[in-house]
């Protein structure tokens, strides 16, 4: 959820923490702030710097701080624990303020911590979680007092950041990102990682450390992605990484090859749109190299052909908009494989004792490869004997370490918290899964393959074609939109999926109300809604099932609906019920959701802009959930 950055080298460290926070507010904007060393007269100190909203208000407030440090850490908060304010954003500092920390995750047992450490004398000043880490770290550098209502007599400090680090992660029950700094030990930044991101680069000016590669990308495009128990130590002239028992490792390192334009808007307005606009591209990339010699080929299957032919059973386990393309995923999967598929939210899968055998692939989708319920939901399948499977769109992510086999989406990085091109990619991912399953089944011939394949491909130039023709159509629509309380989307089979996705984006950025159906279940009680006026949104591509979503469609403009509705190229008919039509190319039913979603996304964000919303960070969210 939250950023952390952290540098120690040889160049103004103020300017580094701002840069890379402004990368990092994707991961949440309710507050900001950082922590520098300040050399004073007689010693060093740490100087904090905190601020309620974005990064933006940050710097406003450091414009006129003058300092030469060299050493600082840095936060943007997306709040779990305590709410928004000055008092609860990070750093947050031991009693004496010599110690600093910035913390992503989250400490289960923090109210017993919290308990413990106030009875022996300790002071908070927040509501926050993370708070504990400060006075634990402190008491493991200074020594422990004695417990009164235990009678535990004192402990010694270790009088070592790096030492002090590791003690205090052994207290702490959940999951953490933490970076720390001592102004008795100038320069040095001390890391820890337990189920939450971390990386670690080297430039030529000095040590970094982040939440994600893209705050450092400036600096050095080869980093270490901290494993689950690892630790580093950060210095101006190096960096050591340790155990949790302090002995001396060799991690791997990573080279990042993305290109930092990745992340910058190129000339659109926002994120969103540029990232919407990338998705032609996203799909490409996505396929390129994965049919060889008319096969498929998937190299980082993981799985033999025959562990796969074995498979009885998949679930496919998500959140969120993940979740969504997992509904698609099954459609195709049983339409195509003929193999029993379920659908389930993360947060769910692992408290319900699922069946699962060793003929079980669970299929985890997880746009950042570090959804704390998906990763939880992995990590139960494998215990219980099943095969795993990710995808995922960042290389090296812990859904990618902890499966089998992985489909990297190639979406490359998106900045937007609401999440387009990498939806498209997870569907075309779990396509070539459908299909591969299929393959291997014997349920679709080689000549099948290679033939959906192709219109599989075909779906980028069909998205291209809908930004060039449908954008005054969408604004249309966006219109009878933006002054609504609520929306209803509808649809049937893959339509009904889709409209699952369309709700979400429209609810997430623009703030209105929106729920899907399927269009069948409308005079199951959703149609009470109804009056005149109500959107209706519609996605009624031709299909096995267009007329009955038709039929469902006049029940709507009986009541006085406002519909809008996602048609087939040529469909002139529906211009009968609909009052606006935003048109797709033609396209098999099967790959609809890669096409008809583009209108919605479109669509959701043209509202949120009318209603005069922050479309790339929308209220509450964070791009990347990873604490439950």
């Amino acid at each position: 959820m939250c950023g952390i950055v952290g540098y120690t080298g040889f160049s103004q460290a103020k300017n580094v923490l701002i840069d890379g926070l402004k990368r990092l507010e994707y991961r949440g904007y309710d507050s900001a702030g950082i922590a520098l060393e300040r050399q004073s007269a007689s010693a060093m100190e740490l100087d904090v710097h905190r601020r309620v909203g974005k990064v933006a208000g940050l710097e406003s407030e450091l414009e006129h701080v003058d300092t030469a440090s060299t050493c600082g850490i840095g936060h943007t908060r997306w709040a779990t624990h305590g709410r928004p304010s000055v008092a609860n954003a990070h750093p947050h500092t031991s009693c004496d303020g010599r110690i600093a920390v910035v913390h992503n995750g989250i400490i289960e047992n923090f109210a017993e911590l919290r308990e413990e450490l106030e009875r022996r004398g300790h002071r908070f000043t927040s509501d926050t979680d993370t708070e504990v880490f400060a006075h634990l770290i402190e008491e493991a550098y200074e020594g422990r007092p004695a417990d009164p209502a235990t009678g535990e007599p004192a402990q010694p400090g270790s009088h070592d950041l790096m030492a002090a680090v590791r003690e205090a992660t052994t207290h702490v029950v959940g999951a953490y990102g933490l970076a720390a700094l001592c102004a008795d030990e100038p320069g040095v930044i001390a890391v820890a990682r337990k189920d939450s991101p971390i990386i670690i680069g080297r430039g030529e000016d000095g040590s970094y450390v982040a939440s994600d590669v893209i705050a450092v990308i400036d600096a050095t495009r080869d980093v270490v992605v901290l494993e689950d128990g690892q630790f580093a130590r950060l210095t101006p002239e190096g960096i050591t990484y340790t155990d949790a028992e302090g002995a001396a490792i060799e991690p791997a390192i990573t080279h990042i090859d993305w290109d930092i334009d990745m992340a910058e808007k190129g000339g659109y307005p926002d994120f969103m749109l540029k990232e919407i606009h990338e998705q032609p591209r996203v799909v490409r990339d996505t396929l390129v190299g994965r049919m060889i010699g008319g096969e498929l080929d998937i190299d980082e299957l993981g799985l033999t052909y025959e562990e796969l032919n074995l498979i009885d059973r998949v679930y496919v386990i998500a959140c969120g908009t993940s979740y969504h393309a997992g509904l698609i995923a099954k459609n195709l999967i049983e339409m195509w494989a003929r193999i029993p598929c379920e659908v389930e939210a993360a947060s769910e899968f692992r408290y319900r004792n699922p069946i699962i055998t060793p003929s079980t692939l669970v299929v985890a989708v997880s746009q950042s490869g570090e959804t704390a319920d998906t990763l939880a939901a992995i990590r139960d399948a494998r215990i219980k004997g099943a095969k795993v499977f990710g995808i995922t769109n960042v290389v090296g992510s812990p859904v990618a370490r902890e499966s089998d086999g992985v489909i990297y989406t190639k979406a490359n990085k998106e900045i937007a918290v609401a999440s387009t091109k990498s939806f498209i990619g997870q569907v075309v991912s779990l396509t070539l899964l459908s299909l591969l399953l299929a393959q291997v089944k014997g349920k679709l011939t080689t000549g099948q393959v290679r033939m959906l394949f192709r219109e599989l491909g075909d779906t980028a130039e069909q998205i291209q074609w809908i930004f060039d023709t449908q954008a005054e159509a969408v604004h249309e629509a966006a219109l009878a939109c933006k002054d609504a309380h609520s929306a209803l989307f509808v649809g049937r089979g893959m339509g009904a999926a889709i409209a699952h996705e369309g709700a979400l984006k429209l609810k997430e950025i623009s703030y209105l109300h929106a729920e899907a159906y399927a269009a069948g279940e409308m005079k199951h009680g959703p149609i009470a809604l109804i009056d005149p006026g109500f959107p209706v949104i519609a996605v009624t591509t031709k299909s096995p099932t267009y007329d009955k979503t038709v039929s469902n469609l006049k029940e709507c403009e009986a009541r006085g609906a406002k519909i809008i509705v996602v048609a087939t190229e040529g469909d002139e008919d529906i211009k009968h019920i609909a009052d606006h039509v935003i048109y797709i190319p033609p396209v098999r039913d099967a790959f609809c959701p890669i096409t008809a979603t583009v209108p919605l996304q479109l669509l959701a964000r043209e509202v949120a802009i009318m209603r005069d919303c922050d479309v790339d960070q929308p209220r509450n969210l964070a791009k990347s959930v990873t604490v439950e």
